[in-house]
């Protein structure tokens, strides 16, 4: 199976760094987030990735190659103008003509790929979204109100949501919904093929799943052990 890993964001959230490092190249202990990603999927068993870039794309090239340094085939694309989240799929539409998985740049996880393809295929529909469960506190007092009279009153409560992970596994039917040559989001899809009565998947992960995009999952990175984790990965990638 082919992988698109989005790679041509700026990064805003983790500036000043990303002025000058795209944010797929931010280290995590000695080694880049892109390293580590591109690492995970050739455990997985993926071997062709086309990477999607625009700000600071000629340093994503650098560093990557052509992926030969990991056993696997690394095209690029390059965005002129902003195409948002998904947009930069419309340079690939006679390239992925078969299931195919996309990824931000920018995510950490444990997540089995082939259950996650194996959900994808047993359901039969177009998208399946990787979720996890996210809580977030709230800063304020929350008022749940009728009619102008108070019912319920939460001080500053933590709320747990299903939130994407920024993964997912596509079939070529996609392409129906995504214009060319104009910034397209996620959002934008999801929309349109709810709309359209299309009936989009969720594939449930209760591992790890860090958005280094976000300061905090950034920084809670660094605890981890990444560099033993890549050895055993390049272990299993020579064997």
């Amino acid at each position: 199976m082919k992988a698109v890993i989005q790679c041509g964001g700026k990064g805003t959230r983790l500036r000043p760094f990303t002025s000058v490092l795209p944010k797929p190249l931010m280290p995590i202990g000695s080694r880049p987030v892109l390293e580590l990603l591109l690492k995970w999927l050739r455990r997985n068993g993926v071997q062709d990735v086309y990477i999607t870039t625009g700000y600071l794309g000629h340093l994503l090239r650098s560093f990557c190659g052509d992926g030969t340094q990991w056993n696997m085939r690394i095209l690029y694309t390059q965005e002129i103008e902003p195409l948002g989240t998904i947009g930069p799929l419309s340079l690939l539409r006679d390239d992925l003509t078969e299931p195919f998985l996309v990824l931000n740049g920018d995510i950490l996880t444990d997540l089995s790929l082939n259950q996650f393809v194996g959900f994808h295929h047993k359901h039969c529909g177009p998208l399946t979204i990787a979720t996890t469960v996210r809580s977030l506190k709230m800063d304020f007092g929350v008022i749940d109100e009728q009619e102008g009279s108070v019912k319920r009153f939460r001080e500053k409560p933590t709320l747990a949501h299903l939130v994407s992970m920024g993964l997912y596994c596509m079939n070529p039917t996609v392409f129906e919904f995504i214009p060319t040559g104009v910034p397209f989001g996620f959002d934008d899809l999801i929309l349109q093929m709810l709309e359209s009565g299309e009936d989009v998947h969720v594939f449930r992960h209760e591992g790890l799943w860090l958005d280094i995009g976000r300061v905090e999952d950034f920084q809670s990175a660094q605890d981890i052990a990444w560099d033993e984790l890549s050895a055993s990965i390049e272990a299993v990638s020579a064997a």
